[in-house]
């Protein structure tokens, strides 16, 4: 007899990402796995009477959506703050963020979210004046959408002790102003970091991306208590829109210690990877600890293994590391945030204990920089199959698109990312890369073409979280000027870097990423049929149902 099917889907335009059975009308599911894919006779075999039956009404099925560059945790936290997202001009800012203070009453800082660098137009720049202006007797941060800058007012910056500034790390700054005080324009993690330690959760939720580090002063049970419902938010925010696995790009062990005890308590929906951030500290001491996270998290539900690094910020800030001088900036090429020498020794020392490397780079001149450093570990280790990878790639040489096809570095990249897309603005983005450059930005047809592995992402809560916004972006793009690459994608390229490649970026190609017998039940039915939706309104697509693990996590 037949295994009995706890699930079965039928009458779904089913597309499997299997290029030996690409497309099917019904799917069965037992403990978790996938039992069989095929026509409804195909699976009626395994039909009994407690087997719960979703009829997909003819719309599309696919494998679970898997987010392979997101931080869960600031993320989830971000869910209750202010965002905002389209909001341009003085008075508007105002009203914004003097309603949300009047609605958080007890809030010791106030975070709004996604100020965008030209918020208050007119070529005017945010400082902590303005701010002061419009909230002076309660600490205020309002933070760019890229996460890479933050503007505090007088009293944060007082709180955090940072006003008369501090000395910083390379590639931070406390911008100052004429006065020989903090003008309230902090670039970077270390410049802001202070400052958002002043939040309800002590800065718990930004650890993993601000240092690595763990916890200064032990989190009490009511602390981890919060810290869990904020993620378990985030967790059901991710299945709401299809996802099933994600890939955090910021992490210690104390949020990796958070979702186990979430998926103690049977509250795990997604699937997890979480690597350890290295930022500083005794190199060899950090990638063993690196590699007791992978031992001792390394489950389906939950692992660790992979080491992530930042080698610069971002364009809008002249924070990325430029191989030439900015457009705009004559004389300034950015800073990195580690010197040649010591990142080939933390490649070489992660590489050596057998981790995958995942590294910021945004700048064409970090991109070189990064393929330095994994050629510099290949040399001094020799060649396995690493999957080492390159988040964000906003501007590439053609040579190192060509050195990333041969070492089989997978390229990481968003795509709401580009100037244009998604309500972002053109300016100053544009500007700082410079026309002769534009065709070598955000080059995902190019580094496809290479044959270069691409999966896509949101980098949650830089961007919506929502894989069809993504999507719609990817097949949407326009172009700056008709000389410039069609860097467009189908939807069957979008998918495929959502699902099958982001799978393989985790080493887990032999069990989820495609809907066949024998992998993991993680699947997503749409409220629509994906390929009859025209481009421009697929961002209003939804899932009807998420499953994970044969469970569903979300239905509409």
């Amino acid at each position: 007899m037949a295994t009995t099917a706890d699930l079965i889907i039928t009458n779904g335009r089913v597309i499997t990402m299997n290029a030996h059975q690409p497309q099917a009308d019904a799917i069965a599911v037992a403990g978790g796995r996938i039992l069989a894919v095929g026509s409804y006779d195909d699976v009626a075999a395994y039909r009994g009477p407690d087997t719960k039956l979703i009829d997909a009404q003819g719309k599309t099925v696919t494998p679970g959506i898997n987010e392979s560059h997101i931080h869960i945790f600031g993320g989830s936290a971000e869910l209750d703050q202010l965002s905002l997202y389209n909001v341009k001009g003085y008075e508007a800012l105002k009203a914004a963020v003097q309603a949300y203070a009047a609605s958080k009453p007890n809030d010791p800082l106030l975070i709004a979210n996604t100020a965008d660098y030209t918020i208050l137009g007119d070529g005017r720049g945010l400082d902590r004046h303005i701010l002061d202006s419009i909230l002076a007797d309660r600490p205020l941060a309002l933070m760019s959408p890229d996460h890479h800058t933050v503007w505090a007012n007088t009293i944060a910056l007082t709180k955090a002790g940072i006003l008369e500034g501090r000395q910083l790390p390379s590639g931070n700054e406390i911008v100052m102003g004429d006065d020989g005080l903090a003008n309230g324009e902090l670039r970077e993690h270390y410049a802001f970091d202070d400052v958002m330690a002043l939040s309800a959760s002590a800065g718990r939720d930004r650890l993993g991306l601000s240092t690595g580090d763990e916890p200064e002063i032990a989190p009490t049970a009511a602390d981890r208590a919060f810290d869990r419902e904020l993620i378990k938010r985030g967790l059901h925010h991710l299945a709401s829109h299809g996802i099933t696995s994600f890939q955090n790009m910021d992490g210690n062990r104390y949020q990796l210690e958070l979702l186990s005890e979430i998926q103690a308590e049977g509250n795990l929906i997604c699937r997890g990877r979480v690597p350890l951030h290295y930022v500083s500290g005794d190199i060899v001491e950090q990638m063993d600890k690196a590699a007791q996270m992978r031992a001792d998290f390394n489950g389906e539900w939950l692992n660790s293994g992979t080491v992530k690094v930042f080698m610069d910020g971002v364009l809008d800030s002249h924070t990325a590391l430029m191989y030439d001088d900015y457009a705009d900036r004559p004389g300034w090429k950015g800073e990195p945030r580690f010197d040649q020498e010591t990142f080939n020794r933390i490649c070489t020392e992660a590489d050596k204990r057998g981790l995958q490397i995942a590294v910021h780079s945004i700048g064409d001149g970090a991109v070189a920089s990064v393929i330095d450093g994994y050629i510099a570990a290949r040399i001094a280790n020799g060649a396995r199959d690493s999957r080492h990878r390159i988040e964000h790639i906003e501007v590439v040489r053609d040579v190192d698109i060509q050195r990333m096809a041969e070492l089989q570095i997978i390229a990481s990249m968003q795509p709401p990312h580009p100037p244009g897309q998604m309500g972002l603005p053109l300016e100053p983005t544009l500007t700082r890369i410079g026309r002769s450059n534009w065709k070598r930005a955000y080059a995902w047809r190019a580094i496809r073409t290479a044959g270069v592995d691409l999966i896509f992402s949101s980098d949650w809560p830089v961007s919506p979280v929502s894989p069809m916004r993504s999507i719609h972006s990817a097949m949407t793009r326009q172009r700056w000027a008709d000389d410039l690459p069609d860097n467009r994608q189908t939807l069957m390229e979008a998918l495929d870097a959502y699902t099958t490649k982001a799978a393989f970026a985790e080493f887990a190609e032999d069990w989820k990423g495609q809907l066949k017998p024998g992998f993991a039940a993680d699947i997503v039915v749409w409220d629509t049929v994906l390929d009859a939706v025209d481009p421009k309104v697929i961002e209003t697509v939804a899932p009807a149902y998420t499953i994970c693990a044969g469970r569903i996590t979300y239905q509409a």
